[in-house]
């Protein structure tokens, strides 16, 4: 059986200012051929065509704040998957204010499309349930208005213990995989409960992107033992007084938060462009905290596997 796939693409990653190497901020993620984007900087479509991510398959834009860097792209985007024959509904969920903006763009765009586009605003603890996943809003603390996501696969069934299925006599065929399904089976007058021959479940896939933000305990709790967590990076620790007063964390600050919740991985973004032709003073503040780190790239992708604990 192959592995389920969760792919995740940097789109966009750099600060409030674009630079020649940078998209503004999207991230894309792609779990089993379902796309899902969170946060839509201007030229995002064209960054899905470079990254040759599709787009027919995007249901769901996730915004983190109304900023013009996080949206720009939507009116774009929309037009373009219009043009490409997209009929079906699209979601954009975000914060406060998000229906005002996307009516905004339908009065000031002379659009083409006939895409109808659907808005949920959220506000922190909020969960939008998809098959086999949920994406949960998350506090975050920025200048305006904001949320983070953390995307949660469901857990999946323990591993079918074989041997211990033959040993209470069960013959293999159609009753292991009644027993896989959850289901209870009678064997010889006796019941066989479904935990008696599966081992323990096993976990989903975590992913939890930040948005702008200062570090804050609602993320790092967020991001207890999470497969990837892509925070915002855009200082060195020795601008942590501007970090402090635009509301944004430095690199050995994301570091801290990723080492205390037990992150697998943490992922750097929103990039200055004071940074644009050299990021080793990030790493160097953020890895000598939590080796795990990387700064976030345009197009870069991250292929996150099952694990089984």
């Amino acid at each position: 059986m192959m592995p389920k796939m969760l792919t995740v693409t940097f789109l966009g990653t750099a600060g409030s200012l674009p630079t020649p190497e940078r998209n503004p901020s999207a991230v894309l993620i792609n779990r089993e051929g379902e796309l899902i984007l969170f946060d839509c900087g201007e030229g995002t479509q064209r960054q899905m065509m470079r990254a040759k991510t599709g787009m027919m398959n995007l249901d769901y834009i996730f915004i983190t704040h109304l900023h013009a860097d996080h949206i720009l792209g939507i009116p774009g985007l929309l037009e373009t998957m219009a043009f490409q024959g997209r009929r079906e509904p699209v979601t954009i969920a975000g914060p406060a204010r998000t229906a005002e903006v996307v009516e905004l763009f339908d009065r000031l765009c002379y659009y083409s499309r006939r895409l109808q586009v659907r808005v949920l605003e959220l506000e922190a603890g909020d969960v939008v349930r998809m098959e086999g996943y949920e994406v949960k809003a998350v506090r975050t603390s920025h200048s305006v208005p904001s949320l983070g996501y953390c995307l949660r696969e469901d857990p999946r069934p323990g591993r079918f213990l074989r041997d211990r299925a033959v040993a209470l006599g069960i013959t293999p065929g159609p009753l292991f995989g009644r027993l896989q399904r959850g289901e209870r089976v009678e064997v010889e007058g006796r019941i066989v409960m479904p935990e008696e021959v599966m081992g323990p479940a096993r976990p989903g896939r975590k992913v939890v992107y930040t948005g702008d933000t200062r570090p804050v305990p609602e993320i790092e709790e967020a991001s207890r033992e999470a497969d990837l967590l892509i925070h915002d990076g855009s200082l060195s620790d020795g601008m942590a007084d501007w970090a402090i007063e635009t509301m944004h964390s430095t690199a050995g600050e994301a570091a801290d938060l990723a080492k205390r919740a037990g992150a697998r991985m943490l992922v750097l973004t929103h990039i200055s462009s004071r940074y644009s032709d050299d990021v080793s003073t990030l790493l160097f503040d953020a890895r000598r905290r939590y080796p795990e780190v990387l700064v976030a790239e345009d197009l870069m992708k991250i292929d996150l596997k099952l694990r089984d604990r």
